[in-house]
C-alpha cells in the first residue's frame, strides 16, 4: 500500500543508502540528503598524494555463501556489481601481544579457528568448541540476523545472550591469554569490559569467523553502486545539500529545509546521530523525556588514523588484518583516558582493482577516546591551531614506534602521511562525540541502548548504527528494521527470502 509515497532520508551514510536502496525497490520515491561532497559516510573515499584513500578499516563479512548481507544485495540485484577480494582463509587476522612478543595466526571457518587456537593453547582445545558453539548458539537467537521471519510478541532470550562478554568468554575459557585474544575484535565494535554485552560479541565474531571481505579499489565504489540502485528505481541522491532544519508540527514532519530547497515527503528517515538531529529541530518537536534518554546514551570510543602511502615496491600487499595489542589484560580498556595511548592499533593494506604483490597504501586505526582531543573540541577543520598539528605529529610517532615492532624499517618505506583524529569523525560525520560504532551497548541497561528505529513523530524514522549493530552488517540490518516500519513486519524478509530462492 505504500507503494508510490514519498521518503526523504537525511544522510547519505550506509544506512540512508541501504534504507533508500531497499525503499526505492520496493517501489518508494526517495530522496538522498547528503552534506558532504560524496556519500557514503563511513563507506567515503578520499584523495590525498594522488591515491584513493578509504576512511575506515572495510573488513567485511556476511557476503559468504548464504551470508546475510549477500542475501540482501542478491535481493537488491547489487551482488554482482561489487568489487570485492576474500582475505586469506588461513590467516584472515594476524594479532601480535608486546608483553611477550607473541603472535596468533586466526583462520577462518568454525573447525579451523578452534585448530588455529588450539595449536597455541592444546588444553582448551575443549573449552574452545564449546565456546563457538556458544556463540553460534547466540546469534540463531536474532532472527533477522539470520534474515528470518520474527514475531511481535516479546522474545525471551537466554540467560547468556544477556550477559556481559567478558564475563560470557570467561565461562568457557580458563586461560586468561586466551580470553584476550579472542576479544580481539573489541576495537571493530567498541567493545568494553563489564559493559558490552556477549550478543554483540558473538554476531561480530560469527560473522569474521565465516569469512572476511575486502572492496577493492576503494569501498566508494559500493557506496555509488547503492545510490545507482536508487536512481535506477526513480530516486534522487543529492551530496553538497546539508539539512539545516526540520520543520515539525504536531508531531508531523511538515519539511526538511536543505540548501538546495525544501523538500517535502510522506516519510522522512533520519541516518545521523539522532543526538545531531534534535539540534535540527525545535525543542518542542519531541519530548523532553525522548531527547534526555537518548543525549543520556553513552557513546563509543572513537580513534586516530594514519593514511601512509608507501614508496613503490617497498611493502608488501598482506590479505589480512594486522592487529596489535601492547598487553593482554588492557584488550577491553580501549577509549579509558587512564590507559597510555596506543593500547593498540588495526593495519591494513587495501587492495586495488588489480592488486600486485607490493601496497602503496597502509591505513592504521587507534582506538583514541574523545577527551584526548578536549582542547580543541571548539575549533572546526582547517583551523585548529599549530598546537593541534603538533599534537598529531606526536601521535602519529607514537604510533609508528609501535608499527616499527611488527615491522622493522617501516618508517624508512612512507613517502607521505595523513592523519585523523576524533574530531575529524564527529565533524566529517557529524557523529557525537565522534564516536566509531554509535552507542555504546550496555548490557547492564539494554533497554537504555536500544534506541527503536520509530520515533515520537509519526513520519519520522532512524536508521543507521545507533539503533541496534553498527558496521557493514549491523546497519543493513537495521535498514531492513526502519523499512519494515512503513511496509510492515516481515514484509522486507520475505522478500529477500523470496528473490534468493
Amino acid at each position: 500500500m505504500e507503494r508510490g509515497k514519498s521518503v526523504v532520508i537525511i544522510g547519505g551514510g550506509l544506512g540512508g543508502l541501504f534504507t533508500g536502496a531497499i525503499l526505492s525497490h520496493e517501489g518508494m520515491k526517495v530522496t538522498i540528503l547528503e552534506k558532504n561532497a560524496t556519500i557514503g559516510g563511513g563507506l567515503q573515499s578520499f584523495k590525498r598524494f594522488g591515491m584513493v584513500f578509504d576512511t575506515g578499516m572495510h573488513v567485511i563479512a556476511g557476503l559468504g555463501p548464504n551470508g546475510n548481507i549477500r542475501k540482501i544485495c542478491q535481493y537488491l540485484g547489487v551482488m554482482d556489481k561489487m568489487q570485492i577480494m576474500d582475505v586469506d582463509d588461513d590467516c584472515t587476522d594476524l594479532l601480535y601481544f608486546a608483553e611477550d612478543k607473541a603472535y596468533y595466526r586466526i583462520a577462518k571457518g568454525r573447525g579451523p579457528f578452534v585448530e588455529s587456537l588450539s595449536s597455541y593453547f592444546p588444553e582448551e582445545r575443549v573449552n574452545l568448541q564449546n565456546y563457538v558453539e556458544a556463540i553460534y548458539r547466540l546469534t540463531s537467537e536474532v532472527s533477522l540476523f539470520n534474515i528470518q521471519r520474527t514475531s511481535e510478541s516479546l522474545f525471551a532470550h537466554s540467560e547468556e545472550f544477556m550477559m556481559a562478554a567478558d564475563a560470557f568468554i570467561a565461562k568457557y575459557i580458563k586461560d586468561s591469554k586466551l580470553r584476550s585474544i579472542i576479544a580481539y575484535m573489541n576495537p571493530l565494535y567498541g567493545g568494553r569490559g563489564n559493559q558490552t554485552p556477549a550478543y554483540v560479541h558473538a554476531i561480530i565474531n560469527v560473522l569474521y569467523i565465516n569469512g572476511a571481505s575486502r572492496f577493492k579499489g576503494g569501498s566508494y565504489l559500493f557506496a555509488e553502486t547503492l545510490a545507482d540502485c536508487i536512481r535506477e528505481h526513480g530516486g534522487t541522491v543529492l551530496t553538497n545539500n546539508p539539512v539545516t532544519k526540520i520543520e515539525v508540527e504536531n508531531r508531523e514532519v511538515k519539511a526538511v529545509v536543505a540548501s538546495k530547497g525544501d523538500y517535502h515527503a510522506d516519510y522522512y528517515i533520519c541516518d545521523i546521530h539522532p543526538c545531531s538531529m534534535f539540534k535540527l529541530m525545535d525543542e518542542k518537536a519531541l519530548p523532553k523525556s525522548y531527547r534526555d534518554r537518548l543525549n543520556s546514551i553513552p557513546n563509543s570510543y572513537s580513534a586516530f588514523s594514519l593514511y601512509l602511502k608507501m614508496k613503490e615496491n617497498s611493502f608488501p600487499y598482506i590479505n589480512h588484518s594486522v592487529y596489535y595489542m601492547t598487553t593482554y589484560c588492557d584488550i577491553w580498556n580501549f577509549g579509558q583516558m587512564n590507559k597510555p595511548w596506543p593500547l593498540g592499533f588495526l593495519l591494513m593494506t587495501s587492495p586495488e582493482l588489480n592488486q600486485g604483490k607490493y601496497s602503496r597504501k597502509v591505513l592504521l586505526t587507534a582506538p583514541m577516546p574523545m577527551e584526548m582531543c578536549q582542547m580543541w573540541e571548539n575549533t572546526v577543520t582547517g583551523h585548529r591551531g599549530e598546537s593541534y598539528r603538533l599534537w598529531k605529529k606526536e601521535c602519529t610517532d607514537k604510533l609508528l614506534d609501535r608499527v616499527e615492532e611488527v615491522y622493522p624499517g617501516f618508517r624508512d618505506k612512507i613517502e607521505a602521511v595523513n592523519s585523523s583524529s576524533p574530531l575529524t569523525i564527529r565533524d566529517y560525520y557529524n557523529v557525537k562525540d565522534g564516536s566509531l560504532c554509535g552507542f555504546s551497548k550496555d548490557y547492564n541497561n539494554l533497554a537504555l541502548s536500544q534506541v527503536p528505529v520509530v520515533t515520537k513523530i509519526r513520519n519520522l524514522l532512524l536508521t543507521g548504527q545507533n539503533n541496534n549493530l553498527h558496521g557493514f552488517c549491523g546497519v543493513p540490518l537495521t535498514a531492513i528494521n526502519t523499512c519494515e516500519a512503513i511496509f510492515g513486519l516481515n514484509y522486507i524478509v520475505d522478500k529477500i527470502n523470496q528473490a534468493i530462492e
